[in-house]
C-alpha cells in the first residue's frame, strides 16, 4: 500500500516506546498529547520488547500508530521532541532508558537523509518491535529505500529481538482512565 495523504495532510507512521515508570501509561499519554498537531489514526497492539544495544535495563513497551499531519518533517520532529521533553525525557547515552521515545518511521513516500533527520527511520528493517506493529497496521506498507513491504522486511529478519504482543485492555486495570485517541487494533494477544 502507498503511504498516502489526505488533502494537505501527509500520512505518517510513528513509533512510540517507554521503559521507565508506568510504561503503558507513558505511551498512552504521548498518544493523547499528539492530536494538537497530529491526527492519530490506527494504533497497534502493545508490544513488549527486550532492549536493543544497552541490555542492562527494563524491557520496553512499544506501539506504532498511523497519523496525519500538515507539519513538515522537520517541524514534526520538533513537535515530537517537545512532547518527549514535556513528559520528562532526558537525553542521555545512546539506547538509554527513557520515559518516552517517539520516532518518525515514515512520512508519506518521502526519503530524507540529513544530519538531523533520516526518513524512513534508518533502523526499521532491523527491529521486530517496529516491524511487527507496523505489519499489524499495514503489512503492504512499502519501504521506499529497501523496496520491500514491511511484511517482507519482518520475514527477512535474521535474529529478531524477543517481542511479546498483548492487547491495550491490560492498561485499563492499571490506572489509565482514558483510551488513547485513534482506533485501537485489538489483534490476538499471543506471544510472537
Amino acid at each position: 500500500m502507498s503511504n498516502t495523504s489526505i488533502g494537505r495532510k501527509s500520512r505518517v507512521y510513528l513509533g512510540l516506546g517507554s521503559n521507565i515508570g508506568n510504561k503503558e501509561s507513558n505511551v498512552a499519554r504521548a498518544l493523547q498529547l499528539l492530536p494538537e498537531q497530529v491526527t492519530v489514526g490506527e494504533i497497534s497492539s502493545i508490544y513488549e520488547s527486550e532492549p536493543v544495544g544497552f541490555k542492562d535495563q527494563p524491557w520496553f513497551v512499544n506501539v506504532v500508530c498511523s497519523a496525519y499531519t500538515d507539519l513538515s518533517p522537520r517541524k514534526l520532529l520538533e513537535y515530537l521532541k517537545h512532547i518527549e521533553g514535556q513528559m520528562g525525557r532526558i537525553m542521555s547515552f545512546k539506547n538509554s532508558p527513557r520515559v518516552i521515545d517517539i520516532d518518525i518511521l515514515f512520512y508519506g513516500d518521502q526519503i530524507i537523509d540529513t544530519p538531523e533527520l533520516i526518513i524512513p527511520h534508518p533502523r526499521i528493517a532491523e527491529r521486530a518491535f517496529v516491524l511487527q506493529p507496523l505489519s499489524e497496521l499495514d503489512p503492504l506498507l512499502f519501504h521506499p529505500v529497501k523496496a520491500q513491504t514491511v511484511a517482507q522486511l519482518l520475514t527477512a529478519l535474521d535474529e529478531p529481538e524477543r517481542v511479546k504482543k498483548r492487547k491495550w485492555s491490560v492498561l485499563y486495570g492499571k490506572g489509565l482512565t482514558e483510551k488513547p485517541s485513534g482506533t485501537l487494533i485489538e489483534g490476538d494477544a499471543g506471544t510472537n
